[in-house]
């Protein structure tokens, strides 16, 4: 199985609700790295699982609409808290269409939040 990598950096802002996580309950910004991980078990004729520059192109779209944004406020975390948890997910769905390009045959998004703590989550196969 082959895996491929991209990293990004972005920086976003959110608030969690529904419990005391003190200053988190307030809004406050995250220097956000998302590494984002494409696996198949066969590479192209020229050896390639994927066209890597597609690959960057399609996450910096996606990223765009993170960046500098206030998660609260956004549609899809619409009556969700902006968790690592459920943005890990929601990046891997905002990122699913890859899995049609190439010899994908897999996508995991890990979002780190801080240098110790991160997120994964992986499309259902």
């Amino acid at each position: 199985m082959y895996t491929l990598s991209v990293l990004r950096d972005f920086i976003a802002r959110h608030f969690l609700f529904g419990g005391d996580w003190g200053p988190e309950n307030l809004p406050n910004s995250h220097h956000y790295r998302l590494e984002l991980r494409l696996e198949g078990a066969e590479l192209d004729a020229h050896g390639f699982l994927c066209d890597i520059v597609e690959v960057e192109r399609r996450l910096d779209q996606v990223l765009d609409r993170y960046g500098d944004a206030m998660l609260n406020e956004l549609s899809e975390f619409e009556g969700l808290n902006p968790s690592l948890e459920n943005f890990a997910r929601i990046l891997a769905l905002a990122l699913r269409d890859l899995t049609k390009a190439g010899k994908i045959t897999g996508l995991t998004t890990v979002l780190w939040e801080d240098e110790s703590a991160w997120a994964s989550y992986t499309l259902p196969a």
